[in-house]
């Protein structure tokens, strides 16, 4: 990246601050689950009474891979990490995960200063939908910065970030990283894989003149359509408000924790090869009432994948809501065996948004 891209980065830098609330998540509004406002009085019961006990472990392994792009962080206490401001009593927790690829700058970078880009803004803890999206779009923008004072670092990176905040829980995803909570024993996707076969990801690329190819690649060379990082790919980032086809702009999903609620499993896209959504809430609920230990849990996931021959870099991160072991409950299941690949998977789910 030349100086006149670096002055542009610092201008588009400046710009992003001056953003209204209206200006940010226009292309991917918050999906906010607000269930205690429709629920019963013994439905409601379960928030108003529920305190999440926080607890969390994770593992990761090169995998198949010849480097190591994958990293993640766990802070149990944003704000006391930074030394920011908070509100009295109330932690907020922060879990992420990042997936590189063509090298692990853009990931490493993203990993050490997301979590500081958020607690540092004017907004943060009582805004946190607004304050994660621009801290996304500032942190990208950073390292745009960053590239053009050392090339050697030009990369990109899928983010998945988790925040606990009292009873409310934020997923932010850019990428095919994904989130998914065990309700009950029952999977709840927090998060959309952004992948080029998906319809409304295609639409959006398109109509900014980009195209997807016949491998469902993002102009024939990525398979994500959203990651921070990838300013050396021509085509690719533009410093404006329009924007290039790959946005750093992460789509955002909230709901309020209640008693039902057990875990949210955190995955870079290696275990989602080989792991459907339900297929790993199960997985996880049987380890969980075995031992309770929730790091050795993350391991035995990873270890899982690999005798799957996932071929990919393999992060898992657990975080747990509850101390006590998930209760045993009774499913009920046809008796006719149904299988499908998780490959086959994601190509049922592009089909169905295109009804």
């Amino acid at each position: 990246m030349c100086v006149e891209d670096s002055d542009k980065a610092a201008q588009s830098m400046e710009q992003l601050s001056l953003r209204t609330d209206s200006d940010i998540g226009i292309s991917s509004p918050l999906e906010s689950i607000c269930e205690n406002t429709v629920s019963k009085d013994s439905k409601q019961n379960q928030f108003v009474n529920f305190v999440p006990t926080i607890r969390s472990g994770e593992w990761s392994h090169i995998g198949g891979r010849e480097y190591m792009e994958d990293t993640h962080v766990c802070i149990a206490d944003l704000a006391k990490k930074f030394g920011s401001h908070s509100v009295e009593g109330e932690a907020v927790s922060f879990y992420g995960v990042f997936d590189g690829h063509g090298g692990k700058g853009a990931a490493h970078f993203v990993c050490d200063n997301l979590p500081r880009v958020i607690a540092e803004d004017a907004d943060f803890p009582l805004a946190l939908e607004k304050v994660v999206t621009r801290s996304f779009m500032q942190t990208d923008v950073q390292f745009a910065q960053k590239c053009s004072l050392q090339s050697s670092l030009s990369s990109g990176t899928t983010a998945l970030t988790a925040m606990i905040f009292g009873r409310s829980l934020l997923v932010a995803n850019a990428g095919d990283c994904r989130a998914v909570l065990s309700r009950l024993g029952m999977a709840i996707e927090m998060s959309k894989d952004h992948r080029p076969c998906c319809v409304k990801e295609r639409k959006r690329v398109e109509s900014l003149g980009a195209y997807i190819d016949g491998d469902d690649y993002l102009n024939g060379q990525l398979g994500v359509t959203r990651a921070l990082g990838d300013w050396h790919i021509e085509g690719m980032k533009e410093f404006s408000d329009r924007g290039g086809p790959l946005s750093a702009e992460p789509e955002l999903k909230m709901i309020t924790l209640s008693k039902e609620d057990e875990f949210l499993i955190i995955g870079s896209d290696g275990i989602w090869d080989v792991f459907s959504s339900q297929n790993a809430v199960d997985f996880v609920r049987r380890r969980l009432q075995e031992h309770n230990d929730v790091k050795a849990c993350c391991r035995e996931l990873v270890e899982e994948a690999i005798r799957r021959d996932a071929t990919d870099n393999l992060t898992a991160l657990i975080v747990c809501f509850q101390a006590d072991l998930p209760v045993q409950i009774t499913v009920h299941r046809s008796r006719v065996r149904r299988s499908i690949s998780a490959e086959g998977l994601q190509s049922l789910r592009c089909l169905l948004e295109e009804q």
